[in-house]
């Protein structure tokens, strides 16, 4: 709120010499034609933050980018017409939690494990469902099933509750056997079970987890794409 009360004069100013940008507290980008003006725009904006409203500019923060490499906010503009997608460092830190929150050695019930990711997921996509990237959403979506397979997998341990497991969930006697008495890691039975029968995309969402491509599509109204 501090921010927005004082750059509002930063606004008004900006306005007045006719440039396009967009601010969201103290962050803000300025667009421009060229490589050239961008940079005199910056170095005269920097002036007026300094010797006018007193304020200290963060050089390390502060550059000049052409369009593909631009980010904002978490998010990356990409081509000529600026497609919105997810930027590479907000993927990164996605991806990173949500290892957390599937860690295999985290000693917690699946119920919670399940709500947890539901509730990271959601928020995540509240924000950055604008993105036009249903592919990458997909991705995402077979990845975390694999992952969630990987934890009811070391969950069963015992050979014998994975045979049954697997036969309560229609896999044949003989290829549940042989599943539960592999010794391959968690990470490639976590692809085995999931062929067919077994823990079907289907059963893992009567468990709780949610897709982020249902997400996205309940968002096409926000995207202006309903």
């Amino acid at each position: 709120m501090l921010s927005n009360i004082l750059l509002d004069d930063l606004d008004k100013e900006l306005e007045r010499r006719g440039l396009p940008f967009v601010r969201y507290a103290d962050d803000f980008a300025i667009f421009a034609k060229s490589q050239r003006a961008a940079e005199r725009i910056m170095a005269s904006v920097s002036r007026y933050l300094t010797e006018t409203l007193r304020l200290v500019v963060n050089q390390e923060k502060s550059r000049v980018v052409p369009s593909k490499e631009f980010e904002f906010l978490g998010f990356a503009f990409v081509k000529s017409r600026a497609t919105i997608n997810v930027a590479a460092k907000s993927l990164r830190k996605f991806k990173q939690r949500i290892r957390q929150i599937t860690g295999r050695s985290r000693g917690i019930s699946m119920d919670r494990r399940l709500s947890e990711l539901r509730s990271y997921i959601r928020g995540w996509m509240g924000y950055f469902g604008l993105a036009s990237q249903l592919k990458q959403f997909d991705r995402l979506d077979q990845w975390m099933r694999r992952r969630i397979r990987m934890c009811y997998w070391k969950q069963w341990r015992r050979p014998n509750r994975r045979r049954d497991t697997l036969i309560r969930l229609g896999v044949p006697r003989r290829q549940a056997i042989r599943h539960a008495r592999s010794r391959q890691s968690y990470w490639h039975m976590s692809r085995t079970i999931a062929s067919g029968v077994g823990l079907t995309n289907a059963w893992l969402a009567e468990q709780g987890l949610i897709r982020m491509k249902t997400l996205w599509a309940q968002l096409a109204p926000l995207r202006g794409t309903a």
